[in-house]
């Protein structure tokens, strides 16, 4: 899992900024996220990722993954990238990503 924080990587956002969740329409996402071009998680699914450094709703993106949210009961990490390659604080991203991850048991890892 560390060997791939600091790697450059490309996706696409398919819930960006100010969009809703596709089954719960109360959740507004707050920053953008989407999933990695080619790339499999465990759960079979394109690698999810939280997109960060932007306040702008994007398509596409392109950056470096600086943390992983290891979520402890499910199949899927969920990979934290900087598309300036930005090193944002823990406490700044577990922020970012708490209106999704606040229901799930995790860690940050960097």
């Amino acid at each position: 899992m560390q060997n791939i924080i600091g790697k450059t990587v490309r996706g696409t956002i398919d819930r960006p900024i100010g969009s809703r969740h596709p089954r719960y329409p109360d959740m507004i996402y707050p920053i953008n996220y989407g999933y990695l071009d080619g790339i499999f998680a465990p759960d079979g699914a394109e690698q999810d990722v939280y997109v960060l450094g932007t306040d702008k709703p994007l398509d596409a993106f392109e950056g470096k993954v600086i943390a992983i949210y290891h979520r402890f009961h499910d199949a899927e990490d969920k990979w934290i990238v900087s598309p300036d390659g930005t090193d944002y604080p823990d406490e700044e991203i577990l922020q970012a990503i708490r209106f999704q991850e606040q229901y799930f048991d995790g860690e940050l890892i960097r």
